[in-house]
């Protein structure tokens, strides 16, 4: 069974209701069709009713078993801009600026999120990463106890003997430019613990660098080094090492030359990258080359599960971060 096929699997045994606010998107409105069809979560659409009907009939649609949200004429619309002006008054907000905000269909369904009425979301296809994340943050915060949120893809490599059966998590692929070490050990953690959740096994870090165990010094490398101390000082449970080259990291003949004694060089599924030009470009070299699927960019440390997709996402891409998003909702 594939990766997203066990994602599926898992969320039909606890059926979630997840926001697509991007509702008068062909590709949206192809994915909701399919998740119908598949019957493994709720959709709710988010926009004006008529329009994303229409649209769904013009294309020969079957969109029945959505739920469609109106903001304008929902009963909740006049209580979702009272709280959201509630959490943001302190930063400026006028009662007339939330009103206005809830009439967004990416607002108005954070503030689902956030009052429990769906929970999660999905958005990207039409809109950019910071337009996604903006109102999560407003909105939903962080979760407890994080203190990054950071961005993660799950690839999943054909014939791929790494990783967990070609299974990976990527990370942060698509969120902080270039973070120091303690936010790299934010991203580490965070990572570690979206593998397990999704992957269902135990998560091996690796810390990537251009040097494995001081083979070349830098200030680029011991950022990773300082890094790697700090997830052991906080997670002591994690199973991370660091700094590691991709091929140490991955391959177990490499791992065992350059990182002799190193309880995951060789076999980790978990790959932090220095910083984000590393991290985006291995992950498009890894989606193109070896022809990987690539779910993301995921988000890691908001308080409830929302999701970033790509511009150029497929419906299929979206139906596969409905699925993950349904799991992350999971306890």
């Amino acid at each position: 069974m594939s990766f997203i096929e066990t994602m599926k699997e898992k969320a039909r045994k606890d059926i979630k209701s997840i926001v697509l606010p991007e509702a008068t998107d062909i590709r949206v409105l192809e994915a909701t069709d399919k998740i119908g069809k598949e019957g493994f979560a709720k959709v709710v659409l988010v926009g004006n009713e008529e329009e994303i009907i229409n649209k769904a009939k013009e294309n020969n649609l079957d969109i029945s078993k959505a739920t469609i949200v109106d903001p304008e004429k929902s009963e909740k619309y006049e209580t979702y801009a009272n709280t959201f002006y509630e959490l943001r008054k302190a930063k400026g907000m006028t009662l007339e600026e939330a009103k206005q905000k809830m009439l967004d269909p990416v607002y108005f369904g954070m503030m689902m999120v956030k009052t429990d009425d769906a929970d999660g979301l999905v958005s990207g296809a039409a809109h950019s990463t910071s337009d996604t994340l903006r109102p999560a943050l407003q909105i939903l915060k962080t979760a407890p106890g994080t203190k990054l949120v950071s961005a993660f893809f799950i690839m999943v490599v054909p014939n791929c003997e790494y990783g967990e059966n070609g299974v990976f998590v990527f990370a942060d692929s698509g969120l902080n430019e270039n973070p120091d070490s303690k936010n790299l050990s934010e991203i580490a953690i965070s990572s570690a613990k979206s593998f397990e959740q999704l992957v269902g096994k135990e998560a091996k870090v690796g810390m990537l660098s251009y040097s494995t165990y001081g083979s070349a010094k830098s200030e680029l490398t011991q950022k990773v080094i300082d890094a790697t101390n700090l997830v052991r000082e906080k997670e002591p449970d994690i199973k991370v090492d660091g700094e590691l080259q991709l091929d140490a990291a991955i391959v177990p003949s490499v791992g065992n030359s350059k990182a002799p004694g190193s309880k995951v060089a060789g076999s980790c599924n978990t790959l932090v990258f220095p910083d984000l030009n590393a991290g985006n470009i291995g992950y498009k070299l890894v989606q193109r080359l070896a022809k990987a699927e690539a779910y993301g960019p995921l988000c890691q440390g908001i308080a409830k599960p929302v999701n970033d997709l790509s511009r150029g996402c497929s419906s299929d891409d979206i139906v596969g971060v409905v699925a993950i998003t349904s799991v992350q909702t999971q306890k």
